[in-house]
């Protein structure tokens, strides 16, 4: 997940580059309230909203109210969060793009581990009730496990790509720099899950298939699930329903923040480096073979990024084409491309609107609108999670 803000690191000095594109007003209209620490949003397409809280119960939400009854409940199921803060629990939710006739749904949860572990990733596959109303508890599949080894750094995004196949982002097993598996840690080890972005296919196997076509399929000491790699923990990502491409927020160690395009097979750098600085070694690393991000700030305008979306809606003048992202500690940016690069911008909430917003996620339904999910606090213990529909100023 994306919560813990690691401390300065004194290695390096940080030169905020200057941004170069006007600040953009927008305004937050309340959508959903009184949740339980939100992780995620989905929209099924019958003008119903599936919110996520994080404790391990999805709420139905229809108008601006919830239903009396949790389309799913799985907190049994989890390990025991820790009130304050964790960055463990239920961290994704993604339904299937035949949703409507096949009532097939994904989650991502932790749960309890096996041996010297903190927590077990667990993606599992449900199925509603006849009605389509709940969630049929006795229908869990799982499909795949990832022991943790440490509480933070989880992953858990998931979503259906334009090719039917579900991507699920794990991070690195936590602790600071890495440092796992010796001198190259889990992101750049390509014989673990974790620091990765995996690619399957829930359709076919008696749990999955991976896709012929993945980029490592095949390849010695290679977890053929593996799209992309070097990912610190990737904390929110989406497809531009536009042109396909998969956006990703990246979180950074001590000072920055990265958005990255993902492309098939790529390295996005970690641990050898830190967005386009060099951060094991400090100095002198080779960028040979890495793909750099397409924007990136220093934790002197934030400290854990939330990756959001293109926006493809109609509500919203001018913004079409813009990614949508902010950091965890409430300021929100967009990009937009210019040429061969992207360049960034401010987002200024107007209107009336709590203060100190935890940003946690987004969402985006299917007219291509966006939303905020947010949290007044740092951790699981309190009820004051909203959702916000992002409208024009």
């Amino acid at each position: 997940m994306v919560l813990v803000v690691s401390a300065f690191s004194c290695r390096r000095q940080v030169v905020d580059k200057p941004i170069p594109l006007p600040p953009l007003n927008i305004k937050l209209q309340l959508v959903a309230s009184g949740l339980q620490a939100p992780l995620a949003v989905a929209f099924p397409g019958n003008g119903e909203m599936l919110a996520v809280e994080q404790t391990g119960i999805i709420k139905v939400f229809k108008n601006g109210k919830a239903n009396a009854v949790p389309f799913l409940n799985i907190t049994s199921k989890m390990v025991k969060l820790t009130k304050d803060y964790d960055e463990r629990g239920l961290l994704g939710l993604a339904l299937s793009p035949n949703f409507k006739t096949n009532h097939k749904f994904y989650v991502y949860y932790s749960a309890p581990p096996t041996g010297n572990f903190d927590n077990t990733g667990t993606l599992a596959e449900f199925k509603t009730s006849a009605n389509g109303e709940v969630a049929d508890s006795n229908s869990e599949r799982i499909l795949l496990t990832v022991q943790h080894p440490e509480s933070n750094h989880n992953g858990g995004c998931l979503q259906f790509g334009p090719d039917g196949y579900l991507y699920i982002s794990e991070g690195d097993g936590g602790g600071a720099g890495d440092k796992h598996n010796g001198t190259i840690g889990n992101g750049q080890n390509m014989n673990t899950f974790l620091g990765k972005l995996l690619r399957i296919d829930v359709n076919k196997g008696n749990t999955y298939t991976v896709p012929k076509d993945n980029p490592f399929v095949g390849r010695l000491n290679t977890k053929p699930e593996i799209w992309a790699y070097g990912l610190r923990n990737t904390w929110r990502y989406s497809f531009d329903k536009a042109t396909g491409q998969l956006f990703a927020g990246d979180v950074g160690q001590d000072t920055y923040e990265e958005v990255d395009i993902i492309n098939k097979g790529g390295n996005y750098g970690w641990h050898i480096t830190e967005a386009t600085h060099c951060f094991s070694p400090a100095t002198g690393c080779s960028f040979k073979g890495i793909t750099m991000p397409i924007a990136e700030y220093s934790h002197h305008e934030g400290a854990s990024i939330t990756g959001g979306y293109v926006y493809n809606g109609k509500a919203l003048t001018g913004f079409t084409g813009k990614y949508i992202f902010a950091d965890w500690t409430g300021p929100m940016f967009y990009l937009q491309k210019s040429g061969d690069t992207w360049k960034r911008g401010k987002l200024v909430i107007t209107g009336t609107h709590p203060g100190d917003l935890k940003i946690t996620s987004f969402g985006e339904d299917p007219s291509g609108e966006l939303y905020v999910v947010t949290n007044e606090d740092t951790g699981p213990g309190n009820v004051k999670g909203a959702v916000y529909r992002i409208v024009k100023d």
